[in-house]
């Protein structure tokens, strides 16, 4: 597949919407422990809630000449519209930057570098408006802090802001270091676990699972502790040793996928009852995928065919009806950009994609 971007931002809007879009709607595809998917919501939300959200968001992100920290606003009362609650905090803190570094004109600038500038101008007003979003959305286990209290008006930037909270929070250490644990970890385990021949859904879980077993998680750590968290890590990266020669992380042979799928439904089902959630997780691996997805290595893909999508939630007739309008409004603009502007290299790359497809969840 060819590199959907750089381009100018002018040509490109659609195609970072669609590149939102899809992360977020291919991270629900992945066996994801403890978090919500497609194989197994749970924590009081639906799949169709995390659908919503995505189609809520994408558009406002990808906004030309937005401030992060407006967007950032944007997307989070947009969620709690749609969603009536807070199930995208994480990804919209992440994504925010990311898409308005995709935005920028300099076309000939690799992604990072972009990303880099963009984190360097953000300014108070970003920090205000950034933390009435995540007042706004109410995040579990949030707390109090001894300085820049998100309860408060702020008094540095965004980016000092997130700095002073970087050691207990993974995403605001992504502010810091550039996206780092994004670029270096997620962004490069992914590809990998591509070039071995996992479907996207599988390299979205070999990310995941890769996040749980490189940090303590931080969403689990604000509700349950540090020591909870540590001890899912430790579980993590036992289930993930143990995974090494399965076809998620590199392995070819088609029995031992269903016996890698069991083991992590297994993980799933175990962290679900102790009310374990590793949010921070999933959040930085729709980071990852939405970067994959600009660099053209995963395919746009339409959501899985009806039959299997109610064989595996029942979402209202409402959210089923907007879901399916969402995912035919990313498709009409992406083949608009595509026709209008000639982007051959795209459009070869949009036909030749095929759809992402679970890993089988039988028991």
């Amino acid at each position: 597949m060819s590199a959907l971007l750089p381009t100018p931002f002018q040509d490109c809007q659609a195609l970072v919407e669609e590149a939102l879009f899809t992360a977020c709607r291919l991270e629900l595809l992945a066996l994801k422990p403890g978090n919500v998917h497609i194989h197994a919501e749970g924590h009081g939300m639906s799949v169709a809630q995390f659908l919503d959200s995505a189609a809520a968001i994408a558009p406002i992100l990808a906004t030309p000449g937005c401030r992060v920290g407006e967007a950032i606003l944007r997307a989070v009362a947009a969620t709690r519209d749609v969603a009536g609650c807070n199930t995208n905090l994480g990804i919209v803190l992440l994504l925010a930057p990311l898409a308005a570094a995709a935005l920028c004109r300099e076309k000939d600038e690799p992604l990072r570098m972009r990303l880099a500038r963009v984190l360097d101008t953000l300014s108070v007003a970003d920090a205000a408006d950034a933390f009435a979003a995540i007042r706004l959305a109410l995040p579990a286990g949030l707390g109090g802090a001894a300085q820049h209290d998100v309860a408060e008006a702020p008094r540095v930037d965004l980016r000092a802001a997130m700095a002073a909270a970087a050691d207990r929070d993974l995403i605001a250490r992504q502010y810091v270091t550039a996206f780092a644990d994004v670029f270096t970890f997620g962004v490069a385990r992914g590809r990998s676990a591509l070039r071995r021949g996992a479907s996207p859904a599988e390299a979205a879980s070999a990310i995941h699972l890769g996040f749980m077993a490189l940090h303590p998680d931080t969403h689990i750590a604000r509700k349950h502790g540090a020591a909870v968290a540590e001890q899912v890590r430790e579980q993590a990266f036992r289930l993930e040793r143990r995974l090494a020669v399965d076809p998620v992380f590199g392995g070819t042979a088609s029995g031992r996928q269903d016996g890698a799928a069991r083991r992590l439904l297994a993980f799933d089902r175990a962290l679900k009852r102790r009310g374990l959630n590793p949010g921070t997780s999933a959040d930085l691996t729709v980071a990852c995928l939405f970067v994959l997805r600009l660099a053209g290595e995963l395919p746009a893909g339409p959501w899985p065919p009806e039959d299997i999508r109610r064989s595996l939630f029942k979402p209202t007739i409402a959210r089923d009806a907007q879901c399916l309008r969402s995912t035919r409004l990313w498709s009409a603009k992406l083949w608009w950009a595509t026709a209008t502007k000639s982007l051959t290299s795209i459009s070869s790359s949009v036909r030749a994609a095929a759809p992402p497809r679970p890993p089988s969840a039988r028991p």
